[in-house]
């Protein structure tokens, strides 16, 4: 059964100035080669029961749902699939249970995103070069990614995103595997993006991971644990502040402020048991004291960067 005609067609019927459309408990089969396009002015409502599930396709990109170019957009509620167990293709890494590029205002909570054969959420923006359009004053509240092939959340050009109360684990797949990427490369900026009570753990990548371009990243009460790379890993981004979170137990560096970033501040934060990859592979308690720095890596390369507060492994 493919019910992503008749989603859409109800999206299609409110009028101008937006509306509701409450999907009801129970399983849907999207066509997400297609995928669900939400409108402005539009509240997409899962009840707590309801799973939009991606139907399985050979196609290296799909969209479940999608909020492209558009404005005052809210995703509540339920569950949103894909199919990467039961894909078709072995090509590509874009396949993402909800898309958001280019949009505005955008209010996502209280959703599990899942099983995506590329990343469970993007927001980014939207064309290339002078045509690029990114998105703005997005909001993820209350949001889990599990099983995500390439990422739990990925964000590209965009302004004041801001992820709290949520969770991003278990990436695993194809790299990079990691629970948030920052990374919007050549195709535009990332300004003001703010993680707030958010875990990102098990995943097989870094659990958080920023390249360049991106400036104004503050992270607060965040946990990141258990990940098979870094727990936060930064390279090029500038003013990032970490503060009071929990970045522990991870195989590489808690955090590892690489290549040029600048302007960082590391404060108050519990950060320690880093480095397991060697206490594993030689059988020893990663809870052992070290030799060495095993919790924060900082480059000669990066400029203006400040500790204090921070708790790390004891040394021998």
């Amino acid at each position: 059964m493919d019910d992503t005609a008749a989603i859409q067609a109800a999206i299609d019927a409110l009028p101008s100035s937006g509306g509701t459309i409450v999907v009801p408990d129970g399983t849907y089969m999207i066509n997400a080669v297609t995928g669900i396009s939400l409108r402005s002015h539009t509240r997409l409502s899962l009840s707590s029961s309801t799973y939009l599930k991606a139907i399985p396709n050979s196609s290296d990109r799909y969209n479940v749902v999608k909020a492209w170019k558009v404005n005052n957009v809210e995703i509540v509620g339920g569950h949103i699939f894909g199919e990467r167990s039961k894909h078709h293709g072995s090509a590509g890494e874009w396949g993402y249970c909800i898309n958001i590029s280019g949009s505005s205002n955008v209010y996502v909570h209280n959703v599990s995103v899942a099983d995506s054969w590329g990343d469970g959420i993007l927001v980014g923006g939207s064309g290339w070069g002078s045509k690029m359009v990114p998105s703005n004053y997005v909001t993820l509240n209350g949001v889990t990614g599990t099983n995500n092939r390439r990422q739990g959340l990925t964000i590209t050009p965009s302004n004041k995103v801001y992820v709290v109360n949520s969770s991003f684990t278990g990436s695993n797949g194809t790299y990079p595997q990691a629970g948030v990427d920052i990374e919007p490369q050549t195709q535009g900026n990332v300004s003001q993006v703010r993680l707030e009570n958010t875990t990102l753990s098990n995943n097989a990548g870094n659990g958080l991971e920023v390249h360049n371009n991106v400036n104004g990243l503050s992270l607060y009460k965040v946990t990141a644990q258990n990940n098979k790379g870094f727990g936060v890993y930064t390279g090029d981004p500038t003013n990032v502040s970490i503060t009071n979170s929990d970045l522990s137990e991870n195989y590489l560096f808690g955090v590892s402020i690489s290549a040029s970033t600048s302007y960082v501040t590391i404060a108050n934060n519990t950060i320690e048991w880093n480095g397991d990859t060697w206490f594993y592979d030689h059988g020893v308690s990663i809870y052992t004291e070290g030799w060495s720095p095993r919790d924060i890596s900082i480059a000669s390369t990066a400029r203006y960067v400040t500790q204090y507060g921070n708790t790390i492994s004891p040394q021998r």
